[in-house]
């Protein structure tokens, strides 16, 4: 055999080992994401499979996934060309979550009912918007600033769903996108990281955990994991080996899409640094503070009840759903909907130092630590929460900080406007210009 066809055979024989190795697994997250998405948007949502169809899973290999609904299972399917069937399930009060074998997932949590009826009361307390008139906002420009953030019908470029904006605890300017409005929960992604800060910062104040302490977790006794603290976790500084590509087979996508039990999946991820030493963004660290956090109850209701009741029903979060795994862990990383008006309570309780409306539901101490820069993160990250120390929002004063989700989901908090600002939409990475949406908004208040 000459030497060019030996090499041609091996190239062929790498070729063919890759895709055995490689298309599988791609092939289950794409159907996996398919089929969850699908069951959210639908049961969680209420949006039509239809719009999901067109609006969610449009975009990337997910197009390429065929995904429906079976409305008497409250269930959702995905496979690509009959290949890599996936199934996702809806219970209530937990959302929908991927099925993994015969067992998992099918058997029922107990949900006796979470969410409370609306508040009639003036927003924030309610739902009902106050006729407050603010001398120094321009409402015109406002909300024709905000318009061009959206698209006209039968374009797709900025995919802007919702625009929240709060100024000094009013709603001064809200729009949302056709087959949107105030009362549809739409996803916050890695904006669920900042609701697990709230969960781990009432358990704080309430000493229940310690953030200079090592958070003691058996397979980490016998090796340096067993240095890592409830403070390196909050600040993504672990030292955990991690990796979130979110267009490949990452620890991110595996984790979330092939792993029934997330915070096992991190747990068990090696030691790359030191503890502290470096700044690593991570879904699995979240889900470990996920675990964490429901190591403190007796069972499962308790861990679940007490996000509710203890913290998000306080503020009025009442459409909030934090959706679980297949063990009962919220994945803390990713999976919280709520509608835009409830990010942006989330935001006040965070702009008034974790006080509503005299009710002080966390310290001003966590909301000063939530806030301030990790030390290892170039003053881009907070705990749980981006940051905007380092002036990356050029246009946005420097003691802005925000939850960021995949997507382009945010909700920014800026302590010396007096303001939040929700935008929630399905914006691929870097085709949405935060800054500039935060200008148009932002020269419009004040003087």
């Amino acid at each position: 055999m000459k030497p060019s066809h030996i090499i041609l055979f091996a190239v062929v024989v790498l070729l063919v080992a890759a895709a055995i190795y490689y298309l599988p697994s791609r092939m289950r997250i794409v159907t996996g994401y398919a089929a969850k998405s699908m069951c959210s948007c639908v049961f969680v949502a209420k949006r039509s499979p239809e719009s999901v169809l067109e609006r969610d899973l449009n975009f990337s290999f997910i197009k390429y996934a065929n995904a429906w609904v079976d409305r008497d299972e409250k269930a959702a399917y995905s496979t690509i060309l009959g290949m890599s069937k996936r199934k996702a399930i809806y219970r209530e009060g937990l959302g929908c979550r991927l099925v993994f074998d015969d067992k998992d997932g099918v058997a029922s949590f107990a949900n006796k009912p979470l969410l409370a009826p609306n508040d009639p009361a003036i927003w924030p307390k309610g739902e009902r918007l106050a006729d407050t008139v603010f001398a120094e906002v321009n409402y015109d420009a406002l909300n024709t600033s905000i318009a061009k953030y959206f698209d006209e019908p039968g374009k797709s470029q900025y995919n802007t769903r919702a625009v929240v904006v709060v100024y000094k605890d009013q709603i001064i300017a809200e729009k949302y996108a056709q087959g949107f409005d105030a009362q549809t929960p739409q996803l916050g992604w890695s904006m669920t990281k900042s609701l697990t800060n709230a969960m781990v910062g009432a358990l704080v104040d309430e000493k229940k955990m310690n953030l200079e302490e090592a958070v003691n977790i058996d397979s980490w006794k016998s090796d340096k994991r067993n240095n890592i603290t409830l403070n390196h976790l909050m600040q993504m500084s672990s030292g955990l080996e991690w990796n979130e590509d979110y267009g490949d087979n990452s620890d991110a996508t595996l984790m979330l899409y092939l792993e029934p039990d997330k915070a096992r999946y991190a747990i068990e991820k090696p030691l790359v640094d030191e503890p502290g030493k470096s700044w690593v963004y991570s879904s699995g660290t979240t889900n470990i503070l996920q675990y964490l956090v429901r190591r403190q109850f007796e069972d499962q209701e308790e861990y679940w009840r007490f996000a509710y009741e203890n913290i998000f029903h306080r503020i009025g979060m009442r459409s909030l759903l934090l959706e679980t795994d297949g063990t009962g862990l919220i994945v803390g990383s990713s999976y919280g909907y709520a509608t835009p008006r409830d990010w942006a309570r989330f935001g006040l309780l965070y702009l008034h130092q974790g006080n509503w409306f005299g009710d002080q539901v966390l310290s001003r101490e966590w909301v000063d630590y939530t806030a301030d820069p990790a030390p290892a993160s170039g003053g881009e990250y907070g705990a749980q929460f981006w940051n905007n120390s380092s002036g990356k929002y050029s246009t946005a004063p420097r003691d802005m900080y925000l939850c960021q989700g995949f997507h382009g989901q945010r909700v920014f908090i800026i302590p010396s406007k007096e303001m939040v600002i929700v935008r929630l939409g399905v914006s691929e990475e870097g085709t949405f210009d935060f800054d500039a949406f935060l200008r148009a908004v932002l020269n419009n208040i004040g003087k």
